[in-house]
């Protein structure tokens, strides 16, 4: 058989299927509640506990300043060279911190790039990105490893606190991307064996400022 006579042939069942509307299964089955219990624990620790044992890296910063010097201190202990960061508000803070030495090259030829997020998920572990809060759609994917900066008013505790928080924020201008994010980029499609950073960054950064 021709693949046009296969392909028509394919559409005829489909369209003959959609005029003959079959019931639901499982009618008798009610709709689970997937809603889990709030933990007791402070979101920002249980986020912290979460983020960490999925490979992120995480650090709480007092103030500005003290978020910068860590950043600062981090970028030459690994040697980091080309530091991408487009968010102008992240540039000015930085930069009156006496922290200039970011980098005017494109984010495929940066070490490492600088993004803020919409949220975090306590439960899961998760940034929640998008291309408003996160300098577009690439800043955190690209690079080889991406630092989130984040406060801990973003902090919420399940993915459905998040889509409620996005939903009320946006109404219907929902930024054309938003992802979760959680820890640095993953595959076990090879044999099974776990390979971290094969389509996204190698590592990732949460920096969390009190307020």
């Amino acid at each position: 058989m021709k693949a046009s006579s296969a392909k028509e042939s394919i559409l005829k069942h489909i369209r003959k299927a959609l005029t003959h509307p079959v019931p639901a299964p499982f009618q008798q089955i009610e709709k689970t509640d997937f809603a889990f219990t709030p933990s007791e624990e402070d979101l920002a620790v249980l986020f912290a506990e979460k983020f960490t044992s999925l490979l992120g890296q995480f650090s709480f910063c007092v103030n500005e300043e003290d978020l910068v010097d860590q950043i600062k201190a981090l970028a030459i202990a690994q040697k980091w060279n080309e530091i991408y960061c487009t968010d102008q508000n992240l540039r000015d803070a930085f930069v009156s911190f006496g922290f200039d030495s970011f980098s005017e090259k494109s984010l495929a030829e940066s070490d490492v790039s600088i993004t803020r997020c919409e949220l975090l998920v306590a439960r899961t572990g998760s940034m929640v990105l998008s291309s408003v809060e996160s300098s577009g759609r690439t800043t955190s994917v690209y690079a080889p490893i991406h630092i989130c900066i984040a406060k801990s008013s973003q902090i919420v505790f399940d993915v459905k606190d998040a889509l409620i928080y996005l939903q009320k924020k946006y109404g219907d201008n929902i930024p054309s991307q938003i992802s979760f994010a959680t820890g640095p980029s993953r595959t076990a499609d090879i044999e099974k064996t776990l390979v971290v950073g094969v389509h996204g960054p190698k590592e990732v950064y949460c920096f969390l400022l009190d307020k």
